[in-house]
Formats: structure tokens, sequence, C-alpha cells
């Protein structure tokens, strides 16, 4: 099975070129970094004994940064290495000042390419975050008797029942993983079942979320001083033209209202300006405003890294990815900063947080625009849950804690 995998791979590997052509085209790849893909990287290493980490993208490099930070103090660490697959991780790891820790992208799954990287770093422990299982990359660090973690391991039904198709080659690849941290119950279990043999739960990451502090943001508060403010985070394809509707709604009884899109993917900007305005509505870019105009409907942030200084202004986020099959986004974030949260019904991905969310009364489900605009007057002035945030910060620090003791077992 590893052969046809690997043949596969080599297949993709021949139309990379056009792939990552069309991708940097698009702004969804670096024009120079790429080629880190294919380890040519952009980085010197002259240090043996590298901690690695690697996350797929913005959620699991902002889970991780606690312990990065923590990491960056300790003296036994000499160097950290953080890869990922995304041009937007790579720009929210920019807006972070570390001193041992750089970034690269993470190579193409190809066998001659992970010997090579591994060579290369030299790592002394890989720690991977999620569901990022690599199967070539997991056999070679473990024939070098390099330690692998899966850092906040997340297995879902069905990916769990994807891997079951191939039984041998599944167990083959899970019993490489020297432990196991998952984030839910669910995701243990299925671990269990797919070979994994040391397993510890010792709560979600996610919970924590990022250390920054967010900004002051006396300029965007005097901005939008006369400004009614909800925001739309992490929105996908649709979801934003059911925002737009939304506002148009909402505005038959808010008069100044204002509603803050923050897409999950800011290359798609233009597209989502085109069909709000095509409904009627006013949009304006942040990259773009200075002077906020009077008859502005939405605020696009069009920037990567800046959705805090938003949540911090607004008592009330929709969360994307909801409305869709995609099954949400994380709603920790905006939960903290003081937002009662609303999303869609495919929630799947952070199912154990939005139960959580609900069970606080800080978090409700929506179906249609009439039920959100219900919702929406009666919780814009919300203010309940500064303690639920101080409960949810506790919670977040004793995981982080836990998640450290585990990984420094193998420093």
């Amino acid at each position: 099975m590893l052969f046809i995998y690997n043949f596969f791979l080599f297949i993709l590997l021949l139309i990379s070129p056009l792939v990552l052509f069309i991708r940097i085209c698009l702004g969804k790849e670096d024009k120079i970094r790429f080629k880190e893909k294919f380890c040519f990287f952009s980085k010197k290493n002259h240090v043996d004994g590298i901690v690695w980490f690697h996350g797929a993208s913005v959620g699991e490099i902002l889970s991780i940064m606690p312990i990065i930070e923590k990491f960056e103090r300790d003296i036994t660490i000499k160097k950290i290495l953080i890869t990922s697959s995304t041009l937007s991780s790579s720009h929210i790891f920019s807006k972070y000042k570390l001193k041992k820790t750089i970034h690269q992208f993470y190579p193409f799954d190809l066998n001659f390419l992970t010997n090579f990287f591994i060579s290369y770093w030299k790592p002394k422990l890989a720690i991977f975050v999620d569901s990022e299982i690599w199967p070539n990359m997991y056999c070679n660090l473990s024939e070098r008797g390099v330690p692998l973690i899966l850092l906040n391991a997340r297995i879902t039904r069905k990916s769990f029942n994807r891997w079951k198709y191939f039984p041998k080659f599944s167990e083959k690849i899970f019993k490489r993983i020297n432990v196991a941290l998952p984030q839910n119950l669910e995701s243990k279990r299925y671990l269990k079942l797919l070979g994994v043999k040391n397993i510890k739960h010792v709560g979600n990451l996610k919970f924590f979320g990022t250390s920054q502090k967010p900004h002051k943001n006396i300029k965007l508060r005097n901005k939008f001083l006369k400004k009614t403010i909800w925001c739309a985070a992490s929105t996908h394809k649709s979801e934003e033209l059911f925002i737009g509707k939304v506002h148009k709604e909402l505005k038959t009884n808010i008069k100044n209202l204002l509603t803050i899109v923050i897409p999950r993917h800011i290359n798609r900007k233009k597209i989502i300006a085109n069909e709000l305005e095509n409904i009627g509505l006013n949009t304006e870019f942040h990259t773009l405003s200075r002077k906020l105009k009077r008859n502005t409907d939405i605020y696009i942030v069009d920037t990567y890294g800046d959705a805090l200084k938003f949540y911090s202004l607004s008592k009330l986020t929709f969360v994307g990815g909801s409305l869709i099959s995609h099954g949400g986004q994380n709603p920790l974030e905006p939960a903290r900063e003081g937002n009662y949260i609303i999303f869609g019904p495919n929630v799947h991905n952070f199912e154990d947080v939005y139960r959580m969310l609900e069970n606080l009364k800080i978090a409700t489900k929506i179906h249609s625009i009439k039920n959100i605009k219900k919702i929406f007057l009666k919780k814009i002035d919300f203010t309940e849950n500064k303690k639920v945030n101080k409960k949810l910060k506790i919670l977040g620090n004793k995981i982080i804690s836990k998640n450290i003791l585990e990984i420094k077992k193998f420093i």
C-alpha cells in the first residue's frame, strides 16, 4: 500500500509545478518560498537537536504558540522549527517576535524528500498537530529513532473510516506514534482502534489559543464610534452572501449597523465585495480604509492576524464554515473576547467546543435569516460572559501545562 501511495505522490510531483504556478497567481503560495516544499530551504541549520512542530494552517499554528513561547524561554531547547502548509499560517507566524524559532513550509510527503528533510534539520523530537498524519515522514522518523508526538490529536469518524479501508497500512503508520494527546474522547477511541499504544487525554489546546495581547484599538474604536458593530468571522464561500442578506434585514431595526466580515481566505476579498455590492450593499476594505465612509454596510478585513482587534470591539460574532459542509471553525477566540457566538448547523470539526459554549449559554445555533435576526436583537448588548471568559482561561492554562509536561518527557 505504501508503494501505491508513493506512486500517486510521484504523479502529483510531476504536475506540482503547474499547480503551484496557478496557486501563486491566485495568491495562495509564496512566490519565493514555495521552493521549501521541494526541500530548497530558505533558512540554514547549524544546530543538532531541533524541536520540530508541524501544523497544517492558521488554527494549528495559533494553538501551539503558547507552547512555543514557553519553550523560547527554556534554556534546554536550543532551536525550534515550525512547519506549515499554507501561506496564511506563515503570515500569522511572522507577527510573533521569536528569537530561536523559525518557520519553513512543509515538504511534499515523498520518501526521498522526507529523508532529506530529516537529514537537514536533524530533529530530536517531531510534534505533529491535530490531524497531520503523513505516512512517509512518520516511517522515516521512526526508522531514524526520532520520537513522534501527535499533539492535540483529532480523528473524526469520517477520517477513521477512511483509514480502516486499509487496516495493515494504517496500523503500520499509527504504530509509529510514540504518544498521542487527543483533544477529545472520540479521537482517543479512534486512535486506540487504529493501533496507537500510548494515548493520554489531557484536553484541547484550542481552549487556550493564542497568548498574544490584544491591541488597545483606539483608532478602530474611534473609527466605529457611531456604529453598532458585529462580526462574521472565518467565513467561506456563500456565507458572506448570507451575512449580507442578514445585514439588510437587521438594518430595518438598527440604522447605524456595520457588519465586519473576516473571511477565512482573504484572496477572495474582491469576489466577496462584488457579491455584496450586487445585492445593494456598500463595502469597504480594511487595508484601504482610513476614515470610515458614512454609507458603509460591510467592512471586509483583508489582513491576517487582526481578528482579535475586531472581536474586542464587538459583542456578537457569527463563526463561519458552519453553514456549509466544511464543519465549522474554532469559536473560542471571539468567545474569550466577550462575544456571544452564533453558528450554523455544520460544526462537526468542533462539536464538543460548541456544545460546551451552548451549555454555558453563550452560543446559539441558527438556521435562517429570521432566526439570526431574533437572536441578534436579544444579544447585541451581550455583557454576561466575563466570568465564563475567566473560566475558559483557567481551563486553557491547565491544559497547556499538561501538554508541556508530556512533551518534556521526550526532550
